[in-house]
């Protein structure tokens, strides 16, 4: 099995299990460099590089900063390791950007050019339903369309159809949440509301919300606070959960959720678009 072929192996294994990397490709070479065309390595958000090799230090640490950044707004970019002159002959530094890429100066007395495409692999995001509600059912579903993975909680005897999620779990103790944006709605409906809102606040996630009134969110805010949750935790609590689009049926519910929830997902994201000009 070829160095190529094992990387791509363990993309597809990692991909799986939902642990976010990044994919190293040269594109490109320029007289001597000890990595070629088609060189890939795989590079953990902590730097470590698990699989495959794109040469030594003198592309290593451009790629490195380049696959940090690129974790971290989930763009991919393009890294050109040149010798110092021939930057200068094409006016920029190392550092500079242009055209979307990044260029870096090759120290080595190889004096070749590289160009490696730096590809983030991010999780889906994740969506943590706890309860078994008409309207939790149908936010799975939905929510798998729009590419979260999706985890259900709910005591197995409130389940009483098969859930469309990716997880599955007896009550409302999800375990090992996958690393990625993550959101959180409760819609138990009157089956453990306060159980599952105080597991639904020891998740760390960007988006909390309750399917239910206001009324009933500030009636559990006291008991909630009496057994010992932070009341700054539970004000940020969306209730009622979703966008105000008058919404009567449990799918319009959960329409109406995911659509509150792409407005948080989305946020600083969205660029220019030409069709709504």
């Amino acid at each position: 099995m070829s160095a190529h072929v094992e990387v791509m192996d363990l993309v597809a294994q990692m991909k799986s299990a939902e642990q976010p990397f990044v994919l190293a490709t040269v594109v490109r070479t320029v007289s001597v460099t000890a990595a070629k065309a088609g060189a890939k390595a795989i590079i953990r958000p902590d730097g470590t590089i698990v699989a495959g090799w794109i040469g030594g230090g003198c592309a290593r640490g451009a790629v490195l900063k380049a696959a940090r950044d690129a974790l971290l707004d989930g763009e991919p970019r393009m890294v050109s390791v040149q010798p110092e002159n021939l930057l200068a002959e094409l006016g920029v530094k190392p550092g500079d950007n242009r055209e979307g890429i990044r260029f870096a100066s090759n120290m080595c007395p190889s004096k070749g050019t590289m160009d490696i495409f730096v590809e983030p692999v991010l999780p889906h995001p994740s969506l943590v339903i706890l309860g078994a509600s008409p309207v939790a059912m149908s936010l799975a579903a939905q929510a798998r369309q729009l590419g979260y993975h999706v985890t259900l909680a709910a005591p197995a005897a409130d389940v009483t159809a098969e859930p469309d999620a990716h997880v599955i779990v007896d009550g409302f103790a999800p375990r090992y949440l996958n690393d990625a944006r993550r959101f959180v709605v409760v819609s138990t409906q009157g089956k453990g509301d306060e159980a599952a809102l105080r597991a639904a606040l020891a998740i760390r996630a960007e988006y909390h919300a309750f399917v239910g009134s206001r009324r009933k969110m500030a009636a559990l805010r006291e008991k909630l606070v009496a057994g010992g949750s932070e009341a700054a935790a539970i004000e940020r609590v969306k209730a009622p959960a979703g966008l105000d689009l008058g919404a009567i049926t449990p799918e319009e519910i959960a329409m109406s959720i995911l659509a509150e929830i792409t407005v948080e997902r989305r946020r600083g994201q969205r660029t220019a678009n030409p069709l709504r000009s």
